[in-house]
């Protein structure tokens, strides 16, 4: 069960490091993201943050699965 854990830490891990980056991709070309000057919009800010949080624990359960798998 140890081993099965470590490994869908790390698969869980792996996906949110390839999707969310490719999501922002499409945030940031989205006309939603500034307004008319430029400036960037709520739907940026909020994006960024979510993201951000994806990939924060995404580096969380990498570095949990690996310590799952070392221990």
């Amino acid at each position: 069960m140890t081993l099965f854990a470590g490994i869908l830490l790390l698969v869980n891990a792996f996906f949110n490091v390839i999707v969310w980056p490719q999501f922002w991709r499409r945030v940031t070309a989205d006309p939603r993201a500034r307004d008319e000057s430029g400036k960037k919009t709520k739907f940026y800010t909020v994006h960024a943050v979510l993201i951000s949080i994806a990939l924060i624990i995404a580096v969380a359960s990498a570095v949990a699965g690996i310590a799952v798998l070392v221990s």
